[in-house]
């Protein structure tokens, strides 16, 4: 009876497959033309990037699914392909409908979702008979395929609930009057290219949209013309608004209390936080998902070493073995997938990351930019002329201090990502090597203070060449312009002397920023080895039993290279952390005194009320 369920469920999978990939040829035979815009773009329905991250999970489900019946397939006597071969068809079909719902969203013809109704519909319906069989035969959670096939009644369920909202919201059938939808307006305009805004999930991930500058720069450089204007909601007119408004709603709430620098940061985190907290997400997980590379590491040399990766399965119901998850982990090929799986997502979440928050300082920079010139358009003559403010003061505000908290936003992930990574990081190494593990992470956190101290040298050292720099220049363009004068005159020697001088404290420094860039390289591939000598020569000695494999030095080494880098940014964090906060500490006090020469940072945010 249980082979019959089977092999209808199989059917009706089989037909459903058929049904899905019919109807996508028929919905790419069919463009709507109803909706004019200048770019071939997508007009996002409802639940967009929900139903990408559903179906992106539902194909790393499928494809476990295929690889589970593939692995307990290989132990059985005979062959068995409903095993495996409805999931590899089920992921096609998946793929199809992705394909399928992208020219659908594309031509904005909603009626054809229809079809993507129905399939949905069938595929819920599918798995849960299926579901409910594994149930009555007693297999449970300690099976993989019990899991994975619950798993799958889920995704086909949420699917199914966002196709559901789609037709709720657009009501394109069963409603007597549809919803119309117009194009935003930046894609009516011709003059925007950056269409990164409305581009699908996938494109977004992997930069698909910027092949067309990629191809236009290929050919010829790009100018301005080229890449037309930014879209409306990364305009800094549009961030300036927004940031005036968070402004406007601090005073508002504090009009009783004087304005501090918490109101300033709670504007900044109203106006720019949720971009910036997204940021913060894609960056956990991005290293969450980079500590998946030494435990696969670990399992696949420790299966390799063993020399025998035949799985033994204990459980075998009507003739069909049933292996679990710590059966399939051990596999050396699965762990080789998921390595693959875990290095690409943690890529794709990684430059997901930086791109926010890069994208974000940039906004808040424009913000503060135009609402700083507005206040200086505001200003009187008497400001000017008095020496209050001076055009450089003006310039050094606008082109270098807004750059402060603009690479505050650009680090400020790290702040709430380097503690994960590190606890994480140490809690591994002590499930792999114990108490010794604790004593090699103390190693690297002693050291970081030596890190801390190379790099504050290493940017003394490059500001000082800087300076030494432009005096050496300014020194030589007023020798060339009074040239005559000095031949006159018989000067030479003097300004010789005095360019040489300056020439050599310039090079004591580049001497000096050469030697710290040198110890910096060398500390950074130097503690993660000291490291684990001093890891391995503890456990040898603490240890009566020590685990010396292969497996475990591979995995010991990959994760102290882990803790090496955020211990290394810490001292880039804490620094522009600290930086952005005093500006907005200083910047909460109005001056009482005439500005100086050159602006302190709190006159600097001043601007800004």
């Amino acid at each position: 009876m249980l082979f019959c369920m089977q092999d209808l469920c199989t059917s009706l999978l089989l037909v459903r497959k058929l049904f899905i990939i019919f109807f996508s040829c028929l919905g790419w035979g069919s463009q709507s033309s109803k909706v004019h815009i200048h770019h071939s773009t997508w007009l996002h329905f409802p639940g967009h990037n929900l139903r990408w991250i559903l179906t992106f999970i539902l194909l790393f489900v499928l494809v476990c699914e295929i690889a589970e019946g593939i692995v307990s397939d290989g132990v059985s006597d005979s062959r068995h392909l409903h095993l495996y071969m409805p999931a590899g068809m089920a992921f096609l079909a998946a793929i199809t409908s992705v394909v399928y719902y992208h020219n659908i969203e594309t031509s904005n013809f909603p009626k054809l979702l229809i079809a993507l109704l129905f399939y949905w519909t069938l595929a819920f319906i599918t798995k849960t008979i299926k579901f409910v069989k594994f149930c009555d035969n007693g297999v449970g959670f300690s099976q993989l395929r019990f899991c994975l096939t619950g798993l799958l009644v889920v995704l086909y369920g949420m699917l199914l609930a966002v196709e559901i909202n789609v037709i709720r919201v657009r009501r394109y059938v069963f409603f007597k009057t549809p919803k119309e939808v117009k194009p935003p307006e930046d894609l009516q305009d011709l003059g925007v290219r950056f269409l990164q805004p409305f581009v699908n999930l996938l494109s977004k991930g992997t930069y698909w949209w910027m092949n067309t500058f990629i191809k236009t720069a290929h050919k010829k450089p790009i100018d301005l013309k080229t890449i037309g204007k930014l879209p409306i909601a990364m305009r800094a007119v549009t961030n300036y608004i927004r940031l005036n408004e968070a402004f406007e709603a601090q005073k508002n709430k504090r009009s009783s209390s004087p304005q501090g620098s918490r109101s300033i940061w709670r504007a900044l985190c109203c106006a720019f936080g949720r971009p910036l907290l997204l940021s913060s997400t894609f960056r956990i997980l991005a290293d969450l998902l980079g500590f998946a590379g030494p435990l696969c590491i670990s399992g696949i040399v420790h299966n390799v070493g063993k020399g025998n990766n035949t799985i033994r399965p204990q459980t075998k119901i009507l003739g069909v073995f049933f292996i679990s998850s710590q059966e399939f982990l051990s596999n050396a090929y699965v762990l080789a997938v998921l390595l693959f799986f875990a290095l690409l997502l943690q890529r794709t979440f990684l430059q997901a990351s930086y791109y926010v928050a890069i994208e974000t300082g940039i906004n808040l920079r424009g913000a503060i930019q135009t609402k700083i010139y507005n206040k200086i358009m505001q200003l009187s003559t008497s400001n000017m002329s008095m020496g209050e403010m001076t055009a450089g003061q003006i310039c050094n505000l606008v082109a270098i201090d807004t750059n402060q908290l603009m690479w505050f936003f650009f680090l400020c992930p790290n702040l709430w990502a380097m503690p994960v990574q590190i606890i994480v990081g140490v809690l591994l190494l002590y499930y792999l090597l114990g108490i010794s593990a604790l004593i090699g992470a103390a190693v690297i956190i002693v050291l970081a203070p030596v890190q801390y101290f190379v790099a504050t040298k290493l940017s003394q050292a490059q500001r000082s060449t800087l300076e030494y720099s432009n005096e050496r220049l300014k020194k030589t363009n007023e020798m060339l312009r009074g040239i005559k004068l000095l031949k006159l005159y018989a000067w030479e020697h003097i300004f010789h002397s005095s360019v040489e001088e300056t020439r050599q404290k310039e090079m004591t420094s580049l001497k000096s920023f050469a030697l710290y860039t040198s110890i910096s390289i060398f500390m950074n591939a130097a503690i993660p080895i000291a490291a684990v000598l001093i890891t391995f020569v503890v456990h040898a000695h603490l240890t009566t039993k020590a685990d010396f494999s292969p497996s475990v030095a591979f995995a010991s080494i990959s994760l102290f290279h882990i803790l090496v880098s955020p211990l290394f940014l810490l001292s880039s964090v804490v620094r522009s952390t600290v930086k952005a906060l005093h500006m907005c500490f200083l910047g909460c006090a109005q001056p009482s005194h005439p500005l100086p020469e050159r602006l302190p940072v709190g006159a600097k945010l001043d601007l800004m009320k």
